[in-house]
């Protein structure tokens, strides 16, 4: 039986601890006055308040002089995203806000740790399942220990999860005539931290992102590339965390695939 490191091992158990003292208990049970709304479709609970601040500290304790960026620190001051191009943790404390409020998975947390607007590090962890993919930079991906490899789904035509409610309509209409032709599309479950392990455990081949946001897709991203997979722009360059004003990008079970799904758009 594989074990953590000891890194993986403490973040971990910061992640258990948050989502049984946070998450757990207000699944299904969010009060009205515990959900607010940031933006159309952008909900904000007081659970990712609450697990923010505990890891923030908590990271802050673990690596002091290492920054933090969060994304609620983010929605409430801007300028914190200076620090993406720093050695920084970023925090995405409860990832797919959206199902959570509704009382439907996939939610998790997703943690990355980078240097020079490049992402070294990164933990994804399914509260429900206890499941933590993990992985860095050049030692490859792992799911609670365990190494894996990318695989495809097998499906003829291959499976592509589309976030089609990001997309304006001339985008739309350009999924209808490219890419739906020669794909099986189904819905994304508005959480990246299920959408990457999607496109590594055989039940998606191809995901594409408008928004890219550090805290939703560094840490994936690196997990999905060490797994062998690709995640990089459209134009084939890579993702880098400090890029905050850039879209698009496409996740892919293996460099083939890839290549032939950005060869159709």
């Amino acid at each position: 039986m594989s074990e953590l490191s000891a890194l993986d091992a403490e973040l971990r158990d910061l992640f258990r601890f948050a989502a049984e003292r946070s998450m757990l208990p207000r699944f299904r049970a969010l009060a009205d006055d515990e959900i607010e709304m940031k933006g159309e479709d952008d909900p904000v609970t007081v659970v990712d308040r609450e697990v923010e601040s505990f890891l923030t500290d908590a990271l802050t304790k673990l690596a002091p002089g290492v920054a933090v960026v969060g994304e609620e620190a983010v929605h409430a001051d801007k300028t914190v995203l200076d620090q993406l191009s720093e050695q920084c943790w970023i925090i995405d404390p409860l990832d797919g806000t959206a199902n959570f409020t509704e009382g439907k998975e996939p939610f998790g947390i997703i943690v990355a740790l980078a240097d020079a607007g490049k992402a070294i590090a990164g933990w994804l962890y399914d509260p429900i399942t206890d499941r933590l993919c993990h992985a860095k930079a050049g030692e490859g991906a792992f799911i609670n220990g365990e190494q894996i490899c990318a695989q495809t789904t097998g499906s003829d035509p291959q499976i592509a999860a589309i976030a089609r409610g990001f997309l304006n309509e001339e985008q739309n209409a350009e999924v209808d005539a490219k890419i739906a032709p020669h794909y099986s599309l189904v819905d994304i479950p508005r959480c990246a931290a299920e959408q990457y392990p999607r496109l590594a455990l055989g039940q998606n081949d191809i995901s594409t992102f408008e928004r890219t946001l550090a805290w939703d897709h560094a840490a994936g991203i690196l997990w999905l590339n060490e797994a062998g997979g690709k995640a990089a722009r459209p134009d084939g360059s890579e993702y880098r965390v400090d890029e905050h004003e850039k879209t698009g990008l496409v996740g892919a079970c293996s460099p083939a695939i890839w290549d032939e799904f950005v060869g159709r758009m």
